[in-house]
């Protein structure tokens, strides 16, 4: 049980590591305040993105601007107009009338007509400004008023981006006096008559008001970090932007152009609304991603918070709520692991692509669906944290991401600069990745080999041997890494490489042609490097194979090597040897495999030895489909030579080199191969298509030395009786110029 445990936290070390340790410094950065700004934005943003509210008849507000002070030729409003336009409402018969406007002074003329009204009307709340902010001092209330209780604080909360978030309850005077807002007393009023009054949950802070309980804002509410919360504060839940509630102009009720009854059961607030007024505040709905910020009325805040009141009363519309500080934490800590396990999850999805679509996939259907989930939650009144739990998603992978980058080239250094990251965590990380033995499994296996290199090697000194390996062989495994293939092993100047070992994948074959084809495209900028090195052509044959084989860690305890037994693996070498020069031939299970993607040039039986029947194999021209790679047709073109060139030639056998030689003329030259006639009518001195054989020709012009061994491979081009096609596999430099020079000449004589 320990055992597993153990092995299970040691696969699992990433998550174990990388979540707590993210976590812990989003939570830090939260609590420095750095992430405030970012969650109130997305507050706002949450806000403005819901559905639209229905509006809230049962409030309305009457707006002064600058027409109605123009109207009155007056650029005050007087008590003797207030007086009127109280008077006119208050025949409206509403339960409540919100003024807030301040009158702690007299503005002639009616002052006591004012007062009077002050005095007869009961559901009149007027204002005050108990605390100062903004450089704004405070301002008395109405003194009549205030004697008959009937003042409410009209004060607003503003954050550190100066948005109106947040508003009061009640709040106390420097003399300890607790003092109702404005937005309650108007809320009170209105529930006078559905028989709904505050009380308070004896032993807490708490009130019930109707069908809902208030609790008093605390200095770590969502996202605000030991914010002010003075007083009795809420979040403000806004029905809207700016005139979300029906407002009419002072004009329109002073004369007489609203319906008698349109003020009746409401509550109507009075407020300035121009921009003259200087009476403008930003909400979550002023700003917007195009053009600036629209602010809106301090009298359309208080309807707000009035309405909020009201529905929260009767209607049980919800408040906003967030959860203590240590369910955000871990909420945080959850999002983490999220980023992290799925990081870890698929860290050697698609090979070494960083841009994994797997990986980055589940990724970002994570962040979706935390942004989903929270703007539900905010749907139903919750104020989650939603920039920490995204900044830990996103650093935790970041994190695992960077971590998997830093251990795979630690591993290439150790084990090889050309191991996959699959091969890496299946020795590391699988139980079984280090034991002795293998599965059987199905896998499409690639070989390749460049043509003569062994003749060319042995003119050349080690050191350029080696350059020409290192080159060749580093271009090749970035492009067997680029379509995650698995090299196996390096034997010289031949690669092994496996498709579908250790990670299976349903696209096997499909890769394994497709990288064959850009393996053989690569030889054009390898060749080119070769030409400046004044070093000879290189040529690659590629041979793939489908099939089962035992796949795993071969050797003893001291010396193992991850690789393949199987007749498979011989039957691919096979394969390989009948290629050509820049020619890829696949068998028939690869081309089952692969399907229609693959174009095809030709079709060949062939018996290769420990194959009792003989066999299809393809040549393959490209592939379709993602990959669209295709190789270059190269046209052969024979040409007869002014003057046979004797020579004489040996068939091998395998490595092997038969002692029978035989005589001919090459009578045919292309750029590649050519055409021998053969002067002997011994049937085995007529080798059939696809066979190797060694030539020395004589082109000196006294024919008196035998240049050096040329190899060639029989082609399967028809030709009369007494003569066969080859394609030159290996020529040594000074015949390879000769040729070349004879064969120039031909072209140009044509």
């Amino acid at each position: 049980m320990w055992k597993k445990l153990k092995q299970f936290f040691w696969q699992s070390r990433g998550v174990w590591i990388g979540t707590p340790t993210v976590a812990s410094l989003v939570i830090i950065l939260r609590l420095m305040g750095v992430l405030q700004g970012w969650e109130w934005d997305l507050f706002d943003f949450y806000m403005k993105s819901r559905p639209p509210e229905t509006k809230d008849n049962r409030i309305a507000i009457i707006g002064i601007d600058e027409n109605d002070l123009n109207h009155l030729n007056e650029s005050i409003i007087t008590d003797a107009v207030l007086a009127e336009l109280l008077e006119k409402i208050k025949s409206q018969k509403p339960r409540a009338i919100g003024l807030d406007i301040y009158r702690d002074l007299p503005v002639p003329p009616g002052h006591n007509s004012l007062v009077n009204i002050f005095k007869s009307t009961p559901n009149l709340v007027g204002i005050q400004k108990v605390a100062g902010e903004m450089g704004r001092e405070t301002v008395a209330p109405p003194l009549v008023l205030k004697d008959k209780g009937q003042v409410g604080a009209n004060d607003l909360i503003f954050d550190a981006d100066n948005q109106v978030r947040r508003g009061l309850i009640s709040l106390d005077t420097t003399s300890r006096e607790t003092i109702y807002s404005f937005s309650l007393h108007l809320a009170l009023h209105y529930l006078e008559k559905e028989n709904i009054s505050p009380e308070i949950l004896e032993g807490t802070d708490n009130w019930k008001l109707g069908k809902t309980v208030f609790y008093p804002l605390n200095p770590n509410e969502g996202s605000y970090i030991r914010t002010d919360a003075g007083g009795y504060q809420v979040l403000i839940n806004y029905r809207g932007g700016d005139r979300t509630f029906e407002t009419v102009s002072m004009t329109d009720i002073l004369e007489n152009k609203v319906p008698p009854n349109w003020g009746r059961d409401r509550v109507i607030l009075i407020g300035k609304v121009g921009e003259s007024f200087k009476d403008l505040f930003f909400t979550p709905y002023s700003s917007g991603l195009i053009g600036l910020p629209e602010p809106i009325a301090g009298v359309e805040i208080h309807a707000n918070l009035t309405s909020q009141l009201i529905s929260a009363a009767l209607e049980g519309r919800p408040l906003f709520k967030s959860w203590p500080d240590p369910l955000e934490y871990l909420w945080i800590i959850f999002w983490s692991g999220v980023g992290a396990t799925l990081s870890w999850q698929f860290r050697y999805a698609e090979g070494v692509k960083y841009l994994s679509g797997k990986r980055w996939g589940s990724i970002i259907g994570a962040g979706g669906v935390l942004g989903v989930s929270t703007y539900l939650a905010f749907l139903n009144g919750w104020w989650l944290p939603v920039v920490p739990p995204f900044l830990s998603l996103a650093g935790s992978t970041m994190a695992i991401t960077a971590y998997v980058a830093r251990t795979a080239g630690e591993i290439r250094k150790t084990f090889g600069r050309y191991l996959t990251d699959q091969v890496v965590a299946n020795l590391l990380e699988n139980p079984a990745g280090l034991k002795m033995g293998g599965e059987r499994k199905k896998i499409t296996i690639l070989t390749s080999d460049l043509r003569g290199f062994t003749a060319i090697s042995e003119r050349l000194q080690p050191e350029e041997v080696v350059k020409i390996l290192n080159f060749y062989l580093g271009h090749m495994a970035e492009i067997i890494t680029t379509y995650q293939g698995t090299i196996d092993e390096f034997m010289g100047d031949g690669i092994l490489v496996l498709f579908g070992a250790p990670t299976s994948q349903e696209d096997e074959a499909q890769r394994a042609v497709a990288c064959g084809v850009a393996m053989q495209l690569a030889m054009k900028p390898i060749n080119e490097q070769m030409k400046q090195w004044d070093l000879p052509k290189l040529e690659m044959g590629i041979g793939i194979n489908t099939g089962e084989v035992v796949v795993g860690n071969i050797g003893s305890e001291k010396r193992t090597k991850y690789g393949i037994v199987g007749s498979q693996v011989n039957l691919t070498y096979r394969i390989e040897s009948y290629t050509l020069g820049g020619q890829i031939l696949i068998s028939e299970s690869t081309l089952a495999e692969a399907g229609s993607m693959i174009i095809i040039e030709s079709e060949k039986k062939v018996k290769p030895k420990g194959v009792q029947e003989p066999i299809s194999i393809y040549e393959v021209g490209g592939i379709q489909g993602d990959y669209n790679l295709f190789l270059p047709k190269d046209n052969e073109i024979f040409l007869s030579v002014t003057q046979d060139i004797p020579l004489q030639y040996s068939i091998l056998s395998g490595k092997d080199i038969k002692e029978r030689v035989y005589q001919g003329n090459l009578v045919q030259l292309s750029d590649n191969g050519g055409m021998i006639h053969c002067n002997h009518n011994d049937p085995e001195g007529f080798p059939c298509g696809m066979t190797n054989i060694k030539i020395n020709l004589f082109i000196s012009s006294e024919f008196s030395i035998i240049n050096e061994d040329v190899y060639a491979k029989v082609l399967e081009k028809s030709s009369h009786n007494s003569g066969f096609y080859i394609r030159f596999t290996a020529k040594p430099p000074e015949v390879s110029k000769q040729l070349e020079l004879i064969y120039q000449a031909l072209q140009s004589n044509q």
